[in-house]
């Protein structure tokens, strides 16, 4: 049994590491929805899978220029939660416009 004072070990946060590097190249295996409605409901709890489901409605929504007040409406966000999507979108690493272009959406 893990003694209580040790449940929560804290790492030091850096995202861009090996094991991040294994998860995307996991994802990459997916072969259709269904595998990643699987795969991703096994690894991240409900409450993940929907705010991630979220920044992607926001993402589209932008996508088509609406404005940030509908898409918080609509969403059922916050107008600062769709700002931060709206940074990544266009000063991000270019996933949300390449997934966007790739399905054209943008």
């Amino acid at each position: 049994m893990i003694p209580p004072n040790h449940m929560h070990i804290k790492r030091k946060y850096h995202w861009e590491n090996q094991e991040t590097k294994d998860l995307f190249e996991a994802v990459t295996k997916l072969q259709n929805a269904d595998e990643a409605h699987r795969f991703y409901r096994d690894l991240c709890t409900p409450e993940e899978i929907d705010e991630m489901a979220r920044r992607w409605q926001i993402a589209k929504r932008l996508a088509k220029e609406q404005s940030y007040r509908k898409i918080a409406r609509e969403v059922e966000v916050s107008t600062s939660t769709v700002a931060r999507v709206a940074q990544w979108l266009h000063s991000g690493k270019g996933g949300y416009q390449l997934i966007l272009k790739r399905l054209h959406l943008m």
